[in-house]
């Protein structure tokens, strides 16, 4: 299947719902060595005039080291087709599985980031601002126990959305 280039601002699709319940996998690195992850945090908008989207990676995941490690990473969105194989994704970690073969996904090379042949939606993004949250910056201080009792903090991406692409 061939993916084709849109335009972010003509895009009909509901992030709330692609995000939150059908899940995404966020990948960096090249075709030859790569990791992804799932997640169900993160957004799309507009900052600094530009089309963005945002996501979160624990200060733990195997994944963060390809974002930080290179200037663009990948959402992909299968419209909550392949949850068994998202599910795999977040439950296991690349440093100890190879999630690509055990999920049976394909990797597409694109020149920026790799992404999978099953994604119905593609954002290529480019690294505009990364930043380690901490408990000092939360207002509901709450929120630290209820997500950080391990201390295992959130970094918080936010890319350049320089391609979207959709399955034709």
């Amino acid at each position: 299947m061939a993916f084709a280039s849109i335009d972010p601002k003509t895009v009909d699709v509901n992030f709330f719902k692609a995000i939150d319940k059908d899940w995404m996998l966020i990948t960096a690195g090249s075709e030859e060595k790569l990791n992804t992850m799932t997640a169900s945090w993160g957004g799309t908008g507009i900052l600094w005039n530009k089309n963005v989207s945002y996501a979160f990676i624990r200060e733990s995941r195997y994944t963060r080291e390809f974002v930080d490690g290179n200037d663009y990473f990948t959402l992909s969105f299968f419209g909550g087709n392949m949850k068994k194989e998202l599910g795999f994704c977040g439950r296991n970690s690349g440093r100890d599985v190879d999630k690509i073969k055990e999920t049976g996904l394909t990797v597409v090379s694109d020149e920026a980031a790799p992404y999978f042949e099953q994604a119905e939606l593609v954002l290529v993004c480019k690294k505009l601002y990364c930043q380690k949250m901490d408990k000092e910056s939360l207002i509901d201080k709450s929120l630290a126990d209820q997500f950080y009792s391990d201390n295992d903090w959130h970094y918080f991406y936010v890319g350049e959305i320089v391609k979207m692409l959709k399955k034709v």
